[in-house]
């Protein structure tokens, strides 16, 4: 391909653009002698496509973390990823000081009941260290046969280092869910892949087309790795009226490219939460910035990851590249690559200790009391979720701020 065009840029450049073409065949040059000095002398003999997929994702991971070479193999199992069902342990990894850093894991699959946490360093795998392993290395790794076992050696805070063994499986990401609690919608977005905003969509028409429609919502996007671009664009459409969503600018400053939102917030302007944290990133910060950003929202939580890059998907001959291509901007124009998203209110992951177990004496606890007539109604039974209140703070402050926000309205 070099070859075929390089006769018409030198032919059609300036003397700077010539300088530039010997330059890169003395380079190519370079290339070829160290690919052959390894091809003949290296300790181990390699094939071509060896020695060629592991000089591609060289290149492209010396660039940024998200950048990669995938073969014919690994790019049919990311098209599996993006539709939804995949094989695996259920977490969303990158690289980070030489290790395998955990962005975050998955709801229901192996690695979340497990323990394992988003910000966790993964240093073995089955006692074979990580240092210096390429993503790609790692994620072979780690997918495997259904029910075979491995052991992952975590590093977490300060804590010494410990194994966890968890079985493969084949995952199935069902990435919305729904709880209604104390009249509170509570969408719990796991992943954005091609069946999230559809999902969504049909919760919110069955939640508000109900009789006892919620008083407002809480959004839990807290571990969630992100995922579709599209998806992100078409969830915080979902409550905005108008304007900007998220922008996008390449290398050249004058290609932005645009999402905006269309008319129609499905829950009719009520009162919403976004919960996000340590995990939520990409997709999920788009989501959150927007409606930050356009005060559809309170952002609850701590702060987000921070990878504000865009990738595409290039397919070539043998596979495909996921090349960084851009950056994404919130509405007020400001970049989260590697600050993350800043919550309105900081709440920190914490147990709510419930004390109920005290004196209490109020006028129904007199023998003759009168009988309160105008409470005879049939009581309605709901679900209870005291006990995933109290193990879940944020959880429980996000649904209070619901209930506080709509009294005030």
């Amino acid at each position: 391909m070099i070859k075929f065009f390089l006769p018409l840029l030198i032919f059609i450049s300036s003397q700077s653009s010539f300088a530039d073409t010997k330059e890169t065949y003395r380079q190519l040059s370079i290339f070829n002698e160290v690919y052959n000095r390894v091809k003949n002398q290296y300790v181990e003999e390699l094939t071509d496509k060896e020695l060629v997929e592991k000089a591609l994702n060289g290149m492209l991971q010396a660039l940024d973390p998200h950048s990669s070479f995938m073969n014919e193999e690994v790019y049919k199992e990311m098209q599996v990823d993006t539709a939804g069902a995949f094989g695996g342990l259920g977490i969303e990894i990158t690289t980070d000081k030489s290790f395998i850093k955990v962005v975050s894991p998955i709801d229901d699959t192996p690695a979340q009941k497990a323990g394992i946490q988003a910000g966790d360093y993964i240093t073995h795998l089955d006692g074979v260290s990580v240092i210096d392993m390429t993503l790609k290395e790692a994620i072979d790794i780690m997918r495997g046969e259904v029910g075979a076992p491995i052991t992952l050696t975590i590093v977490r805070g300060t804590e010494n280092p410990f194994d966890v063994e968890i079985k493969r499986d084949i995952i199935k990401v069902q990435s919305v869910k729904h709880r209604f609690i104390d009249n509170v919608g509570v969408l719990r977005i796991s992943t954005f892949n091609e069946q999230t905003t559809t999902g969504l969509k049909k919760i919110i028409k069955k939640l508000e087309s109900s009789d006892n429609p919620p008083i407002g919502y809480v959004l839990d996007l807290r571990n969630n790795p992100g995922g579709l671009l599209t998806e992100s664009v078409s969830v915080s459409d979902v409550f905005l009226e108008k304007g900007e969503i998220v922008s996008i600018r390449g290398r050249e400053k004058k290609n932005v490219q645009v999402y905006s939102a269309k008319k129609g917030d499905l829950i009719n302007g009520k009162p919403l939460i976004v919960l996000i944290n340590e995990g939520s990133a990409s997709a999920s910060e788009i989501v959150a910035g927007a409606l930050q950003d356009h005060d559809r929202a309170v952002i609850m939580g701590i702060k987000s990851f921070g990878k504000g890059s865009v990738q595409t998907i290039v397919p070539i001959e043998s596979g495909a590249i996921r090349l960084t291509i851009a950056k994404y901007y919130t509405p007020s124009g400001d970049s989260i690559q590697a600050i993350g998203i800043e919550p309105d209110i900081i709440v920190p992951r914490a147990e709510l200790n419930v004390i109920d177990e005290y004196f209490t004496f109020r006028e129904s606890d007199y023998k003759d009391a009168l009988e309160n007539e105008t409470n005879e109604g049939e009581e309605i039974e709901e679900e209870d979720y005291t006990e995933l209140l109290e193990n879940d703070y944020q959880l429980s402050r996000a649904i209070d701020a619901v209930k506080t926000i709509s009294v005030l309205n």
